[in-house]
């Protein structure tokens, strides 16, 4: 007895899903694709950037110089330096050597001063003891003009590397 022969069946496809993968690959890579721009193009030269890292560390217990920019609290239009060294040492000698203080200001652990006498003060702690960092401690609802105005007197005397007073994040 000979075998019965099956018909082939045949099967279909169903090329929907396929053709949503496709077009949804293809705005995939239109949409992060990234085009030179002509400003890139016609650039004839390359920036290199530094790198920078979060610096972390604790201020220094000592041989430390604190610049500090605060909002009077009696006058809200008024913002103030108040400049303070740790050192008591360093500190007597630099109030001693400085010619515009009173002599009721040289008795004080901090002063306030106004920019050409934060200035005059960078440069006796310097003089004094050149190994006295330098740190600025800023409220935040001031303006930037006086953090730069206090970043530009530690330049012009020479004090480039210092530190910024900020929160933990909690």
């Amino acid at each position: 007895m000979s075998k019965v022969k099956m018909k082939r069946q045949g099967f279909v496809i169903d090329m929907t899903p396929l053709v949503d993968i496709t077009f949804l690959l293809l705005t995939f890579f239109m949409f992060t694709a990234k085009f030179k721009s002509e400003a890139e193009s016609e650039q004839k030269f390359k920036i290199i950037r530094p790198t920078s890292s979060a610096d972390t560390t604790k201020l220094p217990e000592k041989d430390l110089a604190i610049i500090k920019i605060a909002i009077d609290t009696a006058n809200q239009n008024d913002t103030s330096y108040y400049y303070e060294v740790v050192n008591e040492a360093d500190r007597s000698a630099i109030w001693e050597s400085v010619k515009e203080l009173s002599p009721e200001q040289r008795l004080k652990r901090q002063l306030k001063c106004d920019s050409t006498l934060l200035e005059a003060l960078i440069g006796r702690t310097r003089g004094t003891n050149p190994n006295t960092r330098f740190a600025i401690d800023a409220d935040k609802r001031i303006r930037y003009k006086y953090v730069f105005t206090a970043m530009d007197a530690l330049r012009r005397k020479r004090a480039t590397q210092f530190n910024f007073v900020t929160n933990k994040p909690q």
